[in-house]
C-alpha cells in the first residue's frame, strides 16, 4: 500500500509540516524521508536546537528546512492574516503569542503555502492539533464536519494485501443521518487514495429490515441519502458486519445487494461502534490500523498518537502527505 502511495507522491512531491522539530522519532522519520525524492520534510524550532538533537540522536536531516517562529521574517505578514481568520475572536497580541507555538505557527505555514500538508501530536494532544486546523484550514467548500476514518491493512492469502476504511472512530460521537452521509462520501474519497475501489456498508444491528428502531432508522435513512447524494458509488445499508464481509451470510441475508459480502468500507453508526471495530480488527484480526485520518479540511492535517513510534510517524507522514493528491 505505501508503495502505491510513494509511487503517487514521486509524480508530484509535496512539503509536509512537522511541528515538534526536535522529537527523535520526528528527526528519525524526517531522515528516512530525507532518503527518498517525495516528500520533504519542513520541522518547526530553533535551527540550532533541530541540529543539536538531531546529530545527538544521529540523523542525517540534511535537506530538510527548518523555521523558527521567534526568527520567521514574515511573521507580521502571518499575524494579520491569523487575525482576519479569527474574525474577531482573537486580537492580535493573542494571535502572535499563539504563533510561537508550533501548533499554530505549523498550521499556518499550511494555510500560507509554505508546506502542503501538516503532520503533529507526538507532543501535543488531539485536541491542540485540532483546534488549529479548525481555526484557520477550517473545512473545505461542501463540508460542514470534519470526520475521521482508520485505514486498516493486512496480507492475505493471495498475497496481496487487503484494505480497509472504517469511520468515524475518532472524531463525531453521535452523528445523524446528514453528519453520517457526509463521513461516508468523505471516507469513500478516502479509500480511493489508497487504492481502494469502495464499497461501503452503513452497518447495524440489523440488515434491510430485519430489525426495528430509531438506530436502524437513522442508519438506513443515511444509506439512502448517501445513496442519492452519491449514485455511482456502491453503497447499501442498513447491513449486519457480517452481511457486509461474509458472502455466504450475504447471499441469504440480503442476496440481491451489490455490496453485501463485499464490502470494504463501513460506516459506523457512533464512535463507541467504530472505536471499538477497529479495535477489534487490530487487535483480533492481524491488521494494521493507520489513523485517524481526518477529513472534510481544506488541507491534509493528521494528528499522531503521543505514544507513536519512528515508524508510525514515517506512516502518517507518507498518508497524510497524499491526502492532500485529490485536493
Amino acid at each position: 500500500m505505501f508503495q502505491f502511495l510513494i509511487d503517487q507522491l514521486k509524480k508530484n512531491p509535496r512539503r509536509i509540516v512537522f511541528t515538534e522539530g526536535t522529537d527523535p522519532r520526528i528527526l528519525e522519520a524526517s531522515a528516512r524521508l530525507l532518503s527518498g525524492t517525495f516528500l520533504t520534510p519542513v520541522l518547526v524550532g530553533n535551527p540550532a536546537a533541530v541540529q543539536a538533537a538531531a546529530e545527538k540522536a544521529g540523523f542525517n536531516i540534511r535537506g530538510a528546512e527548518i523555521i523558527d517562529p521567534e526568527q520567521f521574517d514574515k511573521m507580521d505578514e502571518m499575524v494579520a492574516l491569523m487575525v482576519e481568520l479569527r474574525k474577531g475572536k482573537m486580537t492580535e497580541e493573542q494571535c502572535r503569542a499563539a504563533l510561537k507555538k508550533g501548533n499554530y505557527f505549523g498550521t499556518m505555514l499550511v494555510k500560507m503555502g509554505y508546506a502542503d500538508s501538516l503532520l503533529g501530536g507526538a507532543t501535543y494532544s488531539t485536541a491542540d492539533t485540532v483546534r488549529p486546523a479548525l481555526q484557520i484550514i477550517k473545512t473545505k467548500p461542501g463540508s460542514k464536519i470534519v470526520s475521521s476514518c482508520f485505514i486498516l491493512v493486512r496480507p492475505s492469502a493471495t498475497g496481496e494485501r487487503e484494505v480497509l476504511a472504517m469511520a468515524d472512530c475518532a472524531i463525531n460521537i453521535k452523528p445523524n443521518e446528514d453528519e453520517l452521509v457526509e463521513v461516508a462520501l468523505e471516507t469513500a474519497k478516502t479509500a480511493k487514495i489508497f487504492g481502494v475501489d469502495p464499497k461501503v456498508a452503513f452497518l447495524s444491528y440489523s440488515t434491510l429490515g430485519s430489525g426495528a428502531g430509531e438506530d436502524v432508522d437513522k442508519m438506513r435513512n443515511a444509506c439512502a441519502k448517501a445513496k442519492a447524494a452519491a449514485p455511482d458509488l456502491a453503497i447499501d445499508g442498513e447491513l449486519q458486519f457480517d452481511a457486509a464481509v461474509d458472502p455466504r451470510v450475504a447471499q441469504t441475508k440480503c442476496p440481491d445487494s451489490k455490496v453485501a459480502g463485499h464490502a470494504n468500507t463501513f460506516i459506523f453508526p457512533d464512535i463507541n461502534a467504530g472505536n471499538i471495530g477497529y479495535k477489534i480488527a487490530q487487535r483480533l484480526g492481524g491488521f494494521a490500523a493507520y489513523g485517524p485520518i481526518l477529513q472534510g479540511l481544506n488541507a491534509p492535517i493528521n494528528d499522531l498518537s503521543r505514544g507513536c513510534n519512528a515508524q508510525e510517524v514515517y506512516s502518517m507522514a507518507i498518508i497524510t502527505a497524499a491526502l492532500g493528491l485529490d485536493q
